[in-house]
C-alpha cells in the first residue's frame, strides 16, 4: 500500500488513527519493529517478522495485526493469541493472479519459448524440442483457493494431473478435473512438472528436500508460487546442478530478496522472479481495502463504507 499511500490517507484521518510510516525494503525485520514497541496499537503489515518476542515487547497496546496479503507464516499465531493480539487476512487474494503465472511457467517451459528467444537474439537458428502439455503431467502440492484454480486452468490442456494434500480433497472436485489424489511420494515420481501451492508451516517447511527432488522424475521441473522455505534451496541447487531436474521456476525464496550471490542467478535453466506472482491491479485494489476494513475491526472502531469516505474527499478536493 505504501506506494499509493495518498489515496488512503483521508480513511484513516475519518477515523482518527495515527499512521506510524516506518521506511520498508520488502519487509521489516525483528529489529526494525521493535524501533516502535509500545507505540501502535494496530499495523498493517506485509511479511513482515511479528515474531513471538516482537508481540510480547509490542503488547499489551498492540490489538490487531491487518496482513496485506494472505499468507500469515511471517506471524507467531501462538503467541498473538496467548496475548490476546487478533490476526487478520484476505484469503482467496491472490488466486487468479498466481494460478495465472503457474500457468505461464508450465507453458514457458513445455514450449521453449524463453530459451528460443536467447538463441535467435543470439544468432542461432536452434529449434529446440517442445513439448504439448497434452503430452506432460502434472502435480499440484496443496489443492487450496490456488492449487484448484491451477487445476481448473491446466484441465483445459488435457495435461495428466496429479494432486496432494494433508486433507481430504471433495471426491467430486477431483472426479470434475480428472485428478488423481495421490500421495506426495507418488506425485513427485509421476509429474513432468511440480507445482507448489500450500501454505507455509511446520507440515511444510523443507517439504521438498534432497530426498524429495531424488524422487522426482529425470527432467521434471519445479515451480514454487507459494513460499521459499517450502524448498530446500540448498538441495534444489544440487539437484539442479547435478541434472536431477531440468529446471525450477521461482517466485520465492527462502531468503528475500534473493541474495546477489546465490547460485540460481547463474542457472540457464532457471526462471526467477521478485515474489511477484500476486501481481494483479484489480486484486491488489481489493485487498487494499479489505486491509484497512480488518483493521477497524481489529481495533473495534465502527465503520462505514471506507471507499465512500475517500470519494467524499475526492469530490470536496475537486470542489
Amino acid at each position: 500500500m505504501l506506494p499509493y499511500l495518498e489515496r488512503f490517507i483521508p480513511v484513516f484521518e475519518h477515523y482518527h488513527c495515527e499512521l506510524i510510516l516506518p521506511e520498508v525494503y520488502e519487509r521489516l525485520s525483528e529489529e526494525e519493529i521493535l524501533q516502535y514497541a509500545g507505540k501502535f496499537d494496530g499495523t498493517l503489515c506485509g511479511d513482515d517478522r511479528y515474531t513471538a518476542d516482537v508481540l510480547k515487547q509490542c503488547a499489551p497496546r498492540l490489538k490487531a495485526i491487518s496482513k496485506w496479503g494472505t499468507g500469515i507464516d511471517s506471524i507467531d499465531r501462538e503467541a498473538a493469541v496467548s496475548l490476546g493480539i487478533e490476526i487478520f487476512r484476505t484469503t482467496n487474494a491472490f488466486t487468479g493472479p498466481v494460478s495465472d503465472s503457474v500457468m505461464a511457467y508450465l507453458l514457458a517451459f513445455a514450449r521453449k519459448q524463453p530459451w528460443l528467444d536467447v538463441e535467435m537474439k543470439k544468432g542461432h537458428w536452434e529449434k529446440l524440442i517442445g513439448r504439448s502439455l497434452a503430452e506432460c503431467s502434472l502435480g499440484v502440492i496443496g489443492l487450496g483457493y490456488i492449487g484448484k484454480e491451477v487445476v481448473r486452468k491446466a484441465f483445459h490442456f488435457g495435461i495428466k494431473m496429479y494432486g496432494t494434500d494433508i486433507i481430504e480433497i471433495p471426491q467430486d472436485f477431483l472426479d470434475a478435473y480428472n485428478v488423481d489424489f495421490v500421495c506426495l511420494e507418488e506425485l513427485l515420481e509421476k509429474s513432468d512438472f511440480i507445482s507448489v501451492n500450500c501454505d507455509l508451516n511446520p507440515t511444510s517447511y523443507h517439504l521438498l528436500d534432497e530426498f524429495a527432488f531424488k524422487k522426482m522424475k529425470h527432467g521434471a521441473v519445479v515451480i514454487n508460487t507459494a513460499r521459499g522455505p517450502i524448498i530446500d534451496e540448498s538441495a534444489l541447487v544440487r539437484a539442479l546442478q547435478e541434472n536431477q531436474i531440468s529446471g525450477a521456476a521461482l517466485d520465492v525464496f527462502e531468503i528475500e530478496p534473493l541474495p546477489g550471490d546465490s547460485p540460481l542467478l547463474e542457472m540457464e535453466q532457471v526462471m526467477l522472479a521478485p515474489h511477484n506472482s500476486n501481481s494483479s491491479p484489480s486484486a491488489w485494489e481489493n485487498v487494499h481495502w479489505n486491509t484497512i476494513r480488518n483493521l477497524l475491526v481489529g481495533l473495534h472502531i465502527p465503520h462505514d463504507d471506507i471507499r465512500q469516505i475517500r470519494s467524499e474527499h475526492e469530490r470536496k478536493q475537486n470542489g
